[in-house]
C-alpha cells in the first residue's frame, strides 16, 4: 500500500508506559510518606488495567477513573490516604515521565517530512501533552488527538473522526493505524475501515478471528510497511 499517513498510539507503542507508571507510583507513595511494596504495584496494575478497559467500553468516565483506581487500591490494603490529593500527585509525577520504547525516536525521525504523522491516545490530556514535550516527540506530529480533549476514546469511531479532521480528511486507504492494544487500537481501526498493524513486541498469541493486516515485533518494521 502507498500509505501517506501513520496514525499511531502513544502508551506501550511509543512511550514505555510500564516504566513511567512504576516510577510515578513509587514517587507518589514516597511523597505521601508510604513505602511502595511489590504487592501494591501489582494490585494497582490490575485495577488500573481493568478500569481502562471499562473506560474503553464506555462504562466509566475518565474523571471517575482517576480516583476510583486509587480508592480501590487503598481500600484493598487498608491505607488511609486522601484519594483526590494522591491522584493529583500521581498524575503530576506521571506527566514528568517521558520514557520511550526502543526505536521510537528513530522511527519518527525516519518518517518525518515523508508522510503525515498523527498521534491518537486515550490518555489524560495534561499528562500526554507534558510527556510529548519532555520526550521531544511533540515536534514530529502533524496532529495529536487525545480522548479527553475530543470527548471520545478508542475504539469509538468519534475519536477517529476527530483524528481524520485534524489530518485533513485523507482517504482511509492511505492511513495505517499502529498500536499495541487489540481492544482499542486494532478493533477501533478495523471498525473504522483502516489497515491496522499490531505492535506485539512480546509475541503474544493472536486471538482467534482477529482481523488485522500486519503484526510487528519492532517499531522499525513499520518502515518496510510504509515502503510497501
Amino acid at each position: 500500500m502507498n500509505y501517506q499517513w501513520l496514525l499511531i498510539d502513544a502508551d506501550d507503542t511509543l512511550f514505555d508506559y510500564e516504566m513511567a507508571e512504576a516510577d510515578a507510583l513509587m514517587a507518589a507513595f514516597a511523597d505521601f510518606g508510604l513505602a511502595l511494596q511489590p504487592t501494591h504495584a501489582e494490585a494497582y496494575r490490575q485495577i488500573n488495567t481493568a478500569l481502562w478497559k471499562a473506560f474503553e467500553r464506555g462504562e466509566i468516565a475518565q474523571e471517575a477513573l482517576r480516583l476510583e483506581r486509587f480508592r480501590q487500591l487503598f481500600d484493598a490494603f487498608g491505607l488511609a490516604v486522601n484519594v483526590e490529593a494522591f491522584s493529583a500527585c500521581y498524575l503530576e509525577r506521571l506527566s514528568q515521565a517521558g520514557h520511550l520504547l526502543p526505536g521510537a525516536v528513530a522511527l519518527l525521525e525516519a518518517l518525518s517530512g515523508k508522510i503525515g504523522l498523527a498521534l491518537i491516545t486515550n490518555g489524560i490530556a495534561a499528562v500526554q501533552r507534558s510527556r510529548l514535550a519532555r520526550s521531544g516527540l511533540e515536534r514530529y506530529f502533524d496532529a495529536v488527538v487525545i480522548s479527553e480533549e475530543v470527548g471520545a476514546a478508542k475504539p469509538d469511531a468519534a475519536i477517529f473522526d476527530a483524528a481524520f479532521a485534524a489530518m485533513g480528511y485523507p482517504s482511509k486507504a492511505t492511513v495505517l493505524m499502529v498500536g499495541d492494544s487489540l481492544t482499542s487500537d486494532i478493533a477501533g481501526g478495523v471498525a473504522y475501515g483502516l489497515d491496522t498493524c499490531w505492535f506485539n513486541p512480546q509475541a503474544k498469541p493472536r486471538p482467534e478471528g482477529l482481523q488485522l493486516r500486519y503484526e510487528i515485533r519492532r517499531l522499525d518494521e513499520i518502515l518496510d510497511l510504509i515502503k510497501a
